[in-house]
């Protein structure tokens, strides 16, 4: 293995460890804020950007993601995704630690199970050159629905915490992952206008009249308000690694689709990819059949105590 190679690695450990580390840190922050009402956009976003605690966890992500990269930059995705994978272990580990976050009946082997789904995409990604053309009407007629289905999902779990009946966290999950894969699918077909286009002045007229430029600001910023909800009413040990892996899942079999992409050669690999989404789509199924959590009526009718309530959760 090179020196290279093992950089890579290093820098690949570097980003998982500040992305997840950030994600718990905004967890702890969002326990301490009163209910996020999601109706009240501009609040939201004030609690956020006033909180110097969530403020700390959110520049962690920032930072993971700038080393991921750089990482995925120098070095082919078959060395850099496994690593960034991993990083679902240590947010199980980190949520119970650190937040003091139990699974309860099947939860423990059904988010282990999504832990190793992830592993296994990522292993079976094979670093070959990527296509970048699609039909920008497939496209449309992909990210449209999936856009829509997973805002109702999200926002419908966190609804459902308003009104004291539940807190789906694993239904949140799907939903954000759901929005952060229309993201990723924006991102891939961005990155034609790149490969297409040579001059700077052409790229970046090219990027500023693409559809995929908006479609990419509006999926993030819904993706990103829902996910803090959803972090603060539910548990960062379901909510985190279920979004994960839809947004895998959905990114994989979407993307390689609409891309034209062939899967992998060998076999290996192949039955990697297989069964990793296989695992995932498993476990989806079983953890939305689990019996939700409670949500107190007190908490339910005052959003103040609500916070309140989850303040004293995690700190036991």
């Amino acid at each position: 293995m090179s020196t290279v190679t093992y950089t890579g690695i290093l820098l690949a450990l570097v980003a998982t460890t500040a992305y997840n580390v950030g994600l718990i840190l905004e967890k702890r922050a969002l326990g301490q804020m009163a209910a996020l009402d999601i109706r009240r956009v501009l609040r939201v976003v004030g609690s956020l950007m006033t909180s110097r605690a969530w403020l700390g966890g959110f520049a962690l992500m920032l930072t993971g993601l700038a080393c991921q990269t750089i990482a995925l930059t120098f070095e082919p995705v078959s060395v850099v995704q496994p690593v960034l994978a991993s990083g679902v272990v240590l947010v199980l580990v980190l949520s119970r630690l650190v937040l003091r976050e139990r699974l309860h009946g099947g939860e423990t082997w059904c988010v282990a199970a999504i832990a190793v789904a992830v592993v296994l995409l990522a292993m079976s990604a094979t670093g070959a050159k990527d296509s970048h053309h699609a039909s920008p009407g497939w496209v449309a007629a992909i990210m449209v629905p999936s856009a829509v289905v997973g805002l109702v999902f999200a926002a419908g779990a966190l609804r459902a915490r308003r009104r004291g009946t539940a807190v789906a966290g694993v239904w949140a999950g799907v939903g954000t992952g759901l929005l952060y894969g229309v993201a990723a699918l924006a991102i891939k077909a961005l990155s034609g206008i790149l490969v297409r286009h040579e001059t700077v002045a052409n790229i970046v007229v090219a990027v500023l009249t693409s559809p995929y430029l908006y479609v990419l600001g509006g999926s993030l910023a819904v993706a990103m308000l829902l996910f803090q909800a959803a972090l603060q009413a539910g548990r960062a040990s379901i909510v985190v690694p279920v979004s994960n892996v839809t947004g895998s899942v959905y990114f994989i079999i979407a993307g390689t689709w609409l891309f034209h992409e062939h899967l992998p050669a060998s076999p290996g690999r192949l039955v990697l990819r297989l069964a990793g989404i296989a695992l995932a789509v498993l476990v989806l199924v079983v953890l939305g059949r689990q019996a939700p959590e409670p949500v107190p009526a007190l908490a339910a009718a005052d959003p103040v105590m609500a916070g309140a309530q989850e303040l004293a959760e995690v700190r036991r």
